[in-house]
Parts: C-alpha cells; sequence; structure tokens
C-alpha cells in the first residue's frame, strides 16, 4: 500500500468531486492521505476533512507565502490544532525565494518558530523549500534532529546528506517523471531508502503521462515505478519500504 504524504485534497479542485478521487486513489493501493494546510483557511479544511474519513490526516503550517498571517492569534490557533488527535505534524512551512524576494527576514522568522514548535511538540515538519536552498540547510543546522521531511525536495543530490543529518526524510513526487529532470532523477537514483517517502503535491505537480491535467494520489504508483527504475529495483519495494517510512515517522503504526 501507498501513503500519500502531501495531498492537498482541501484545495477548491477538488470541490465537487472528492470522493471519486479518493475512491480512484484507493483503488491505484492508496491506504492514507496527509493532507497538508499551508494558511488558516486550508488548515481548518485539512482538519474537517482528517474527521471525516479515517484514513485522512492533517498538517497545520504557514507557508512562506502566508507569513503575513503570523501573528499571535494565529500561532496561538496553530498551537490549539495541533492538539487535535488527526493533526500529525506543522507545516508547510519554509522559505521560498521564487515568489518572495521582499519579505526574507520574516520567512526566516516564521520558519524558525514552525522548527521550534515540531521539536517542542516532538511532531514532524513539512519543509517546502524554492531557490532557498542554502538558507534553509543553515537555518535547519541551527537544531538538532528535526524530524519531518523536506517536500519536493529540490536540492542536489550532493545535499542529501546534509538533511539527512539534520533528521529528515526526503520526498519525491512527480517532477521525477519528467524527461528532463536531471536533478531530481539523480537525487531519487541515490536516495536512501530508510528516508525516502512519496508525494503528489495534488493538484499540482501531475506525473508523466497526465502532465499538465489535474494532479491525484491515484498518480502515487506511476511516481513509485520511477523511482524503481532508476534504482534499479521492485516497485513493490518502492511501495512497501516507503509505506513503513511514513507509518514510523508519522507514529501512523495501527492507524492506517
Amino acid at each position: 500500500m501507498y501513503i500519500d504524504t502531501h495531498a492537498h485534497l482541501n484545495d477548491s479542485a477538488y470541490l465537487d468531486d472528492l470522493e471519486e478521487v479518493i475512491a480512484s486513489s484507493m483503488a491505484n493501493e492508496v491506504k492514507g492521505f496527509i493532507v497538508v494546510g499551508f494558511n488558516k483557511e486550508t488548515n481548518k479544511r485539512a482538519i474537517e476533512l482528517a474527521h471525516k474519513y479515517p484514513f485522512i490526516y492533517a498538517t497545520v503550517g504557514i507557508h512562506p507565502s502566508d507569513v503575513n498571517e503570523y501573528n499571535e492569534e494565529n500561532k496561538n490557533l496553530i498551537l490549539k490544532q495541533l492538539e487535535d488527535p488527526k493533526v500529525v505534524g506543522i507545516g508547510e512551512c519554509g522559505l521560498d525565494y521564487y515568489w518572495h524576494q521582499d519579505n526574507k527576514e520574516l520567512q526566516k522568522e516564521v520558519f524558525r518558530w514552525q522548527i521550534e514548535t515540531s521539536k517542542k511538540l516532538d511532531i514532524p515538519i513539512i519543509i517546502h523549500m524554492r531557490d532557498a536552498s542554502l538558507d534553509t540547510l543553515n537555518i535547519l543546522k541551527e537544531y538538532d534532529n528535526v524530524k519531518g521531511i523536506m517536500h519536493g525536495y529540490s536540492g542536489s543530490a550532493e545535499m542529501l546528506e546534509d538533511f539527512y543529518k539534520i533528521g529528515l526524510h526526503i520526498a519525491i513526487g512527480g517532477v521525477v517523471t519528467f524527461k528532463n529532470a536531471k536533478v531530481i532523477k539523480e537525487v531519487a537514483r541515490v536516495a536512501r531508502m530508510d528516508r525516502l517517502v512519496l508525494e503528489t503535491d495534488c493538484p499540482y505537480l501531475t506525473p508523466h503521462p497526465y502532465r499538465g491535467k489535474r494532479n491525484s494520489p491515484e498518480y502515487i504508483p506511476l511516481i513509485a515505478k520511477e523511482i524503481a527504475l532508476l534504482k534499479d529495483i521492485s516497485i513493490s519495494d518502492i511501495r512497501d519500504i516507503t509505506y513503513k517510512n511514513v507509518l514510523k515517522l508519522f507514529d501512523l503504526e495501527g492507524k492506517l
């Protein structure tokens, strides 16, 4: 079975057919979903879905694109939400210098608060990193034993060991199926199996051959297949090991 560690089923793209998307995904061996929040609205929706479906768990956080929500009221709300047993992590959070160049220091402050909250509560953190690899790594190095996921990993293969030393897992999604995605293909080839998890980031970053269409957790096996080819191992090994990695990381043994 598979678990999609980063699904935005709380996105409006699924308002009309969420039940069908879930059914199709489960028919393709996707047994569980981590629905990721990133602002006040999506955090709330992620929790609602987690309480509606036993196989969905939520995370809540502040994305670098939503750092305007960083205030005492919202921080206290997130801390309260993290007490919910169906909320299993903090994030999506991190640094994004592709879209945002004018608020880097605020992004760093918000990121640090979420790392510190993750450590205090001993829960995984979901980390977004775009055009900010060095700053992301340097901030993480300020802390010992950070557990969580480098979401949609966009760093180099050479940087993997740095993130492993911090304590993090690496998530690979649909980009690995793109023909010219040489860097992430090399990352997938050398990534440690005990630190590997799968994700879709749906409705975004749809894998080949459905690129350009709305993404869905049902495409997780396509990602697993490509990684298996790159590693020259069986797809069942990718499926089974990544499934166990997620259960351990999010403390979901016996819950999925």
